[in-house]
């Protein structure tokens, strides 16, 4: 007897042999000129590894050279084989000017920026990085409107990032026909692709972005790392760039946690006893459940701690207000004070212009309402702390966690360390810290989003800020 055969596989059979048509054998080559120039850059970039994997190299029809959503790298087929014949650092280039768009996180930051000036200032950010790359996959001349444009914005910003350069931009350092010019120089990559801030998708977009913010923190402990080994300042465009877009909020809430103590509160904790034995008692007994709920538990919350407020004439009034705004809504989370709590808000310039003491949600939620900026003399960090010290000496104090300090650097520090934990707060490029003490921390934040503050409409914000939950362990200093 013959063997029966399904008519479908013979379908499939001849379907597998057929010739590959034109566009498919395009496409697929287009594909391995993706992978070879992704490991041509591997090669030289190795501290890349994770960012250049991270996008799916697709290649698409309708796409101006190169683009991305923030999880596919985009690329116009038949361009791509042109370009690998005829120019392959220009490929390289192209490819490493997207990956390194999404490790800045430029594509999710667009905010309330102008659109055509927010991706000028991006497209300017990232060539300057991959111009001062010394590696001849991507090496080129620089133009002279290049040369020039950097030194230009060099004299306005310390790093050449997205945020400086597009406030040197909105600010009007080029008229209409300078910034034609500097468009047609730098556009690199077709931005139409970017995730729009009016999207419907908002939570896939944010997931997005935590996960280059995750491959942008490898990247500079990478960095940083390399250039202990070598000997060598940390101090390149690429390093410092990779270092301002990880300033965020989020690094501030996690730095303000440093400022929690573990305590035991009464409280109930149904993480800590078995619910069936309990229900178990309940219904055989009645009324006598056989394990009683745990009265107390141990919480990280904030107890005492001090937030001075520079008031100098060099600190601008909107961005202090900004400031606290943002510290007022990041410590709205749910049980983030103890029932006691002590803290007090100072305004100091060269000398203690307001004490505000704080021993509740509701008590900073009135302050926050009321708040008034005092001050607009001299910087002068000692007379802050000789206050504090004063305080504790006055029994203010029992268990004193710390003392931040929202400042721009300019003043004279302390002689020597307190006997608590400081904390100096810095904004974007605007800081210098060549006399920051030894026993100081420091975190520089992003200015442009103390910019864009936005006061509460209600006393009541505990429910005005998604703040995603934050694992229970103390996060490490930045």
């Amino acid at each position: 007897m013959s063997k029966h055969i399904d008519p479908d596989s013979l379908e499939l059979d001849k379907l597998s042999q057929l010739p590959e048509t034109q566009e498919e054998w395009v496409r697929r080559m287009s594909l391995e000129v993706l992978k070879v120039t992704r490991s041509e850059l591997y090669l030289d970039f190795r501290y890349l590894d994770m960012a250049l994997s991270a996008l799916a190299l697709t290649p698409a029809e309708g796409v101006r050279g190169m683009g991305t959503d923030g999880s596919r790298l985009l690329a116009q087929p038949d361009r791509l084989l042109r370009l690998s014949r005829r120019n392959p650092v220009l490929l390289n280039r192209e490819f490493l000017h997207v990956v390194l768009h999404c490790v800045f996180r430029h594509p999710f930051l667009i905010g309330q920026h102008q659109p055509a000036l927010w991706d000028l200032a991006c497209d300017i950010a990232v060539e300057s990085v991959i111009d001062s790359l010394d590696k001849k996959s991507v090496r080129r001349i620089q133009t002279l409107l290049r040369q020039r444009t950097y030194s230009q914005l060099k004299e306005k910003c310390r790093v050449l990032g997205a945020e400086p350069i597009y406030r040197a931009l909105a600010a009007g350092m080029y008229d209409e026909g300078q910034l034609a010019k500097l468009q047609r120089e730098f556009r690199t990559e077709d931005h139409r692709f970017w995730p729009s801030p009016d999207s419907s998708s908002q939570p896939q977009i944010q997931a997005l972005s935590n996960q280059w913010q995750k491959i942008g923190e490898r990247m500079q402990t990478d960095l940083e790392t390399h250039a202990r080994e070598a000997g060598e300042g940390g101090d390149d465009p690429l390093t410092l760039q990779v270092q301002a877009a990880n300033r965020s909020r989020r690094s501030y809430r996690d730095f303000l946690r440093k400022f929690a103590v573990l305590r035991e509160e009464l409280h109930a904790d149904p993480d800590n006893f078995d619910l069936t034995f309990y229900t178990y008692g309940l219904s055989l007994y009645g009324n006598m459940p056989l394990i009683e709920p745990l009265e107390s538990r141990e919480t990280r919350k904030i107890e005492e701690f001090v937030i001075v407020i520079d008031t100098s004439y060099s600190c601008s009034g909107e961005l202090v207000k900004n400031f606290l705004r943002e510290t007022y809504s990041l410590l709205q989370q749910a049980d983030s004070f103890f029932r006691h709590t002590n803290i007090r808000i100072l305004q100091c310039d060269d000398g203690v212009r307001s004490d505000q003491k704080i021993t509740s949600e509701e008590e900073l939620a009135r302050y926050m309402f009321r708040f008034q900026l005092m001050g607009g003399g001299g910087t002068d960090f000692r007379p802050a702390f000789q206050y504090v010290d004063d305080l504790i000496a006055a029994g203010e104090f029992t268990h004193l966690k710390g003392l931040l300090y929202f400042t721009d650097g300019l003043g004279r520090f302390p002689a020597r360390r307190p006997n608590y934990d400081v904390a100096f707060l810095f904004l974007g490029d605007q800081y210098e810290d060549a006399d920051l003490p030894p026993w100081a921390m420091k975190l520089v934040l992003d200015e442009e989003e103390f910019r864009t503050g936005k006061k509460p409409e209600a006393p009541a914000l505990a429910d005005a800020l998604a703040l995603e939950d934050e694992e229970q362990d103390e996060m490490p200093i930045l």
